[in-house]
C-alpha cells in the first residue's frame, strides 16, 4: 500500500471513528467524561481496518485526488446511497432512505480549498409534525464545536442553521460560506427520506478552510477586509511560513502572559488543540509583523490552525506548507517545536 494511499485513508478514518456513536452530541449536548471526552481522538485507529475497507468499498472516490473528480463530475452525475453517518467529497446526487428509523444522523461535505458547496434538495419525504427534521449547517459542528468558529463565521450561529421544516423548498439551494458544510436529520418512519445534489463553486479568495489532506502548500490573502480567517489541519504537523504580509515591520514572537499582537489589528497566530473550534484552542505563536521566511514550527497537537486576523486596512497574505509528522518527530521532539502544550498525537 502506497504511503499517499496510507494517508488518505487515514483520513477517512479520523472522521468514521469521531463520528461513530456520536451523533447525539451535534446540537452541541456535552459529552460525560471519558477516553471520548475529545471529538477528534486519533488514538487506537489502527484497530478499525474492517471500517476502513467498508469506508473505501463504500465510496472509492473518497481516495480521488481533485483533477480526477473534476472530470467525473464532467463526465456524468455521480449517484449513490447515504448512510446515516457519512462524509462526502465528491459532486453528485446522493439519496437517503430510512429502512427504520433514523434518530442521529449526520453527513458531512468537503470540497476543495477554494471551493464553495452549494447543497440542493431534489426531493424531501419526511414528517415535520411527526418529530422527523432536516438541517443543513454551514460548517461543520461536532459535540458543541464549531468550524468555522463563531468568531471568524460571517454569520450568527443561529443563521448558520438552515431548518427544512420552517423554510420548506422556498430555500431549495443552500451555499456554504466555505468548504465545508454538514445537513443533520432525523427520520421515523422507513420509506421517508430525501435526495440532494451537491454542487461546488469556485472560491476566490478562499478565508475559512478545511485541510482534505495532511500535506500542502497554501496562500491565505484577506484583501481589505475586516475579518478574521482560518486554516484547519486534523494532523499533528510541521509548519513552514514562507512569506507574511501584514502592511507593516517584521518578526516572530512566542506568545508570552504579557505580550501578544491583538494591539496591532493585523496578525498571524498558530494555534494547536484536539478539538473542532479554533476560539478553543491554545495560541502556540503570535506572527505581528511582515517577513520573508521561512520560519518553521512544529506542532504536535491533533488539529493546527493558521488563523489570520484582518483590521480591514491592508491586503494580508500569508503562504506556508505544512506536512504531517512522523511517529519518531512525535517520539522525540527537536528544534523549534510546540508539542508539550498538547496530547499525545500518535
Amino acid at each position: 500500500m502506497s504511503p499517499s494511499f496510507k494517508l488518505q485513508c487515514h483520513f477517512i478514518l479520523i472522521f468514521l471513528v469521531a463520528l461513530r456513536g456520536e451523533s447525539r452530541y451535534l446540537e452541541g449536548e456535552r459529552p460525560a467524561p471519558g477516553p471520548l471526552s475529545h471529538p477528534l481522538n486519533f488514538s487506537g485507529l489502527t484497530h478499525f481496518p474492517c471500517q476502513l475497507r467498508e469506508a473505501v468499498d463504500h465510496d472509492p472516490f473518497l481516495l480521488f485526488g481533485s483533477n480526477l473528480k473534476r472530470e467525473l463530475a464532467e463526465e456524468q452525475l455521480y449517484r449513490r446511497a447515504l448512510r446515516c453517518l457519512d462524509m462526502l467529497s465528491l459532486q453528485g446526487q446522493f439519496t437517503f432512505t430510512a429502512d427504520r428509523p433514523q434518530l442521529h444522523c449526520a453527513v458531512f461535505f468537503i470540497g476543495e480549498p477554494e471551493e464553495f458547496i452549494t447543497i440542493h434538495y431534489d426531493l424531501v419525504s419526511i414528517d415535520c409534525q411527526g418529530g422527523d427534521f432536516l438541517k443543513v449547517f454551514d460548517g461543520w459542528i461536532l459535540k458543541g464545536e464549531k468550524f468555522p468558529s463563531s468568531q471568524d463565521h460571517p454569520l450568527p450561529t443561529t443563521e448558520r442553521y438552515i431548518d427544512f421544516c420552517e423554510s420548506g423548498l422556498s430555500r431549495r439551494s443552500i451555499r456554504s460560506s466555505q468548504n465545508v458544510a454538514m445537513i443533520f436529520f432525523r427520520i421515523h418512519e422507513p420509506g421517508n427520506g430525501f435526495t440532494i445534489t451537491i454542487t461546488t463553486n469556485p472560491n476566490l479568495f478562499p478565508c475559512n478552510v478545511m485541510s482534505q489532506t495532511p500535506n500542502g502548500r497554501f496562500t491565505l490573502v484577506v484583501p481589505h477586509q475586516h475579518r478574521n480567517c482560518s486554516f484547519s489541519i486534523i494532523y499533528p504537523v510541521v509548519i513552514k511560513i514562507s512569506d507574511l504580509t501584514l502592511g507593516h515591520l517584521n518578526g516572530l514572537q512566542l506568545k508570552k502572559p504579557s505580550a501578544g499582537c491583538g494591539a496591532k489589528g493585523d496578525f498571524v497566530e498558530l494555534l494547536g488543540g484536539a478539538g473542532l473550534d479554533p476560539s478553543k484552542m491554545m495560541t502556540l505563536a503570535d506572527l505581528c509583523y511582515p517577513f520573508h521566511g521561512p520560519a518553521q514550527m512544529k506542532i504536535g497537537c491533533d488539529n493546527t490552525v493558521v488563523r489570520m486576523v484582518s483590521s480591514g486596512k491592508h491586503i494580508n497574505r500569508v503562504t506556508f506548507e505544512y506536512r504531517q509528522l512522523e511517529p519518531y518527530e512525535l517520539e522525540n521532539p527537536n528544534g523549534n517545536s510546540i508539542q508539550e502544550f498538547c496530547l499525545p498525537a500518535l
